[in-house]
């Protein structure tokens, strides 16, 4: 490999283009971390142990109860009244457990929907779930085996196992100590004795787990923008891609001058008169009596172009009048191949006159506002 080509592969030191990360967005990549949809699931939990659980555990339990009750009447076998048997318990179970359950899949879904829009970045693409001989490759796999992303992640692991591991046995140690410790304590009192500790867990889960998933968020979001970092040669191919090459853009501009000078040259000889402001504005005027219907502009320019003008007027002795207000005027209101303006016609017919009679040796004074110029 060429050294251009080394330096153009590991110089990634530019910021990405917006472009860029549009582009990574449209494919479905963007920086996701999974910190946040653990912290929201441990957070529902607890919402559903304290708020929920309470009241939805009369009706699970009422809904069981039945079916322990008479589980010694049921047939079940492979006959026709063993599957009937069957069929009816879970229907039963399904339609009696329905009501209280289905809120808790409701809790979850909105959890975890929660846990992927507070990220800020979220696309629905098909582009992840195409085949890519990449996610299959041995190399690509040890590349990202040993990766910081890799070490980053094996280290949340371990810090999550550890601390969450012990703080759950921390609080089941005094659960069970307070347990053996209670003087008359009741049988019936053992499910909200069981769901405030339990609460305990998850609440104190959450607490650790909040500060693990904002740091979670910063590091993907620095990972995924460093990923996308672009070369000098990155950027530079991106520009061409955006504005067009500069070579192809610098010879479309010549040869739209090119054409240009091809057309005053053409133009220019055949006007009748070129207004002049004297040196900024330049337009030339055609009119051929029993063809046009009133004088067309056939050239106009401004500053060079206007200059150039005037040397073709001067080559191919075609008169040039100097009328500052008219020649402004004409250059601001109409374009090439376009008739005078009607408000015009007095002024431009009053030079073009002059204009015809200097053809005919008649000589008079030109009209007011207006001189002939001979020479710049």
């Amino acid at each position: 490999m060429a050294e251009g080509e080394e330096e153009d592969k590991d110089g990634k030191t530019e910021e990405p283009t917006e472009k860029k990360l549009r582009d990574a967005r449209e494919k479905g990549d963007v920086p996701a971390s999974r910190e946040t949809g653990n912290l929201m699931s441990i957070f529902m939990l607890f919402v559903l142990v304290v708020f929920m659980l309470p009241r939805i555990a009369g009706s699970i339990a009422g809904s069981l109860s039945g079916i322990y009750s008479n589980a010694g009447q049921f047939q079940i076998g492979s006959g026709r009244a063993g599957l009937t048997d069957i069929g009816g318990i879970i229907l039963d179970m399904a339609r009696d457990l329905a009501p209280p359950v289905l809120p808790i899949f409701g809790m979850m879904i909105l959890g975890a929907i929660f846990g992927v829009l507070v990220q800020g970045e979220t696309v629905v693409s098909t582009e992840r779930i195409k085949p890519k001989l990449s996610n299959i490759s041995p190399l690509s796999g040890f590349k990202r085996l040993f990766s910081w992303n890799s070490v980053v992640e094996f280290l949340k692991s371990m810090a999550k196992v550890l601390v969450i591991g012990a703080l759950a046995l921390w609080i089941a140690r005094n659960a069970v100590t307070g347990l053996w410790r209670g003087p008359g304590f009741l049988p019936e009192e053992l499910p909200r004795y069981i769901a405030h500790y339990a609460s305990l867990v998850l609440i104190a889960a959450s607490a650790f787990m909040l500060p693990i998933a904002l740091g979670d968020i910063i590091w993907k979001r620095f990972s995924w923008l460093k990923k996308h970092r672009m070369s000098h040669k990155d950027l530079r191919d991106e520009r061409k891609d955006m504005e067009g090459d500069p070579h192809i853009k610098a010879k479309r501009h010549q040869i739209r001058h090119a054409r240009a000078r091809q057309r005053l040259a053409q133009a220019v000889p055949g006007a009748s008169v070129i207004l002049t402001n004297p040196t900024h504005y330049a337009v030339a005027l055609r009119y051929e009596q029993g063809v046009d219907t009133a004088p067309v502009c056939v050239a106009k320019g401004a500053d060079l172009i206007a200059k150039r003008i005037r040397d073709l007027a001067r080559e191919h002795e075609v008169p040039i009048v100097e009328n500052k207000p008219l020649a402004r005027a004409l250059h601001a209101k109409i374009e090439v191949d376009d008739m005078v303006p009607v408000e015009h016609w007095q002024a431009v017919a009053e030079i073009i006159g002059y204009v015809i009679d200097l053809r005919r040796n008649i000589r008079r004074k030109p009209p007011a506002g207006s001189a002939l110029r001979v020479e710049d």
